[in-house]
């Protein structure tokens, strides 16, 4: 390999690898946020939640992070190449474009090809695995927050006791729920129970075979004890349940032949993230163009503002196909394939000045 192309892939890794990181971190703490607040909901176990981060991250790889990541960190790269006086120096010896193709496609396609991968076959599979593990641990009393020998506070500030939970964690014995409300205090023991669930969000814990006592909170007599064969106690929703042949859930190899215009649409959602990576890519160059002393980060926000707009797009476009509003056949090429030829043309052409007009005679 030539000195010069070591040189510039050299630094385009760095570029990208340095952006990569700091976008990394700043997408972990978004997912970190969201799971945090689920887990506080009791709609997901904390039991779940260093797998879910994990997963959830995997599906954002594709569309967010990786190809922002390649094209700030080239942006970046170009740009400190102009300011340093380095890209005129190139073009002086006759190194223009073309001669950089190379160095840049050797990073370019390799992270391509990995979006690729992440988009069609990685993020699908884990979005169906995250929403497995939790609509499994949803039928549990310990995704509920119960756990056996423990007292656990409730979301209507009740406080709940479990002596022993089944395995599959959906029975229960020797149950024990203390509340307080309109001055009262309300205690219930019960020798069994089970989990029990009402249309596709509601779960109730059903004690069975118990006491109740009821009385004043600020002393007194007025006390009232029962016997119940069943009493039922609101638990916090769970997560929405998805159907099996969600599209979003598929993998690609199924999408393929779906008739339906959600299948379609998530077809062309994962093929194209790699396509719009590969032309913000080529746009990094002419974008980054500037004189020696110009500031350089007016045109990073440029090419944010273009990665946010191509993005945009394509998430409009797939609610678009997946609401009919598109013809199928078109799916989401009227975006990719015109970006990307708009972008090779562009760098193609960066540097080449048109011919000055003859004077007249």
């Amino acid at each position: 390999m030539p000195k010069l192309d070591r040189y510039l892939f050299r630094e385009f890794l760095q570029g990208f690898l340095a952006t990569l990181i700091v976008l990394l971190v700043v997408s972990l703490g978004g997912v970190l946020a969201d799971l945090l607040r689920r887990i506080a909901e009791g709609r997901v176990p904390a039991s779940l939640l260093l797998s879910q981060l994990g997963l959830q991250l995997v599906s954002y790889l594709p569309i967010v992070v990786l190809p922002l990541s390649l094209m700030l960190g080239l942006l970046l790269t170009f740009s400190r190449l102009y300011r340093d006086a380095e890209m005129p120096v190139l073009a002086a010896t006759g190194i223009g474009p073309r001669r950089l193709l190379k160095p840049l496609l050797m990073l370019v396609l390799p992270v391509a090809g990995v979006i690729g991968a992440l988009s069609l076959w990685l993020a699908p599979w884990a979005e169906a695995t995250g929403v497995r593990m939790v609509e499994r641990a949803n039928r549990s009393l310990v995704a509920a927050g119960l756990e056996a020998g423990k007292f656990t506070v409730l979301s209507n500030g009740g406080v709940a006791y479990v002596g022993a939970i089944s395995d599959d964690g959906v029975n229960m014995r020797r149950g024990f729920v203390q509340r307080q409300r309109d001055g009262r205090l309300d205690v219930v023991t019960a020798a069994s129970g089970q989990l029990s669930f009402e249309g596709e969000k509601s779960r109730y814990l059903r004690l069975d075979a118990g006491f109740r006592v009821e009385g004043p909170l600020d002393g007194g007599l007025n006390y009232n004890l029962a016997r119940f064969a069943s009493n039922e106690f609101a638990l916090p929703d769970r997560e929405d349940q998805r159907d099996e042949n969600d599209p979003e859930l598929l993998p690609t190899t199924r999408l393929i032949g779906d008739p339906r215009p959600g299948a379609n649409a998530q077809l062309h959602s994962r093929l194209t993230p790699p396509l719009l990576a590969l032309a913000f890519a080529l746009l990094t160059l002419p974008l980054s163009r500037s004189s020696p002393r110009q500031a350089r980060y007016g045109r990073i926000m440029l090419g944010f503002l273009v990665f946010l707009v191509g993005t945009l797009l394509m998430f409009n476009g797939t609610q678009a196909l997946a609401d009919g509003k598109l013809p199928p056949a078109l799916g989401l090429w009227w975006l990719s394939l015109p970006m990307l030829a708009l972008a090779a043309w562009f760098y193609l052409r960066d540097g080449h000045l048109s011919r000055p007009k003859r004077a007249g005679a």
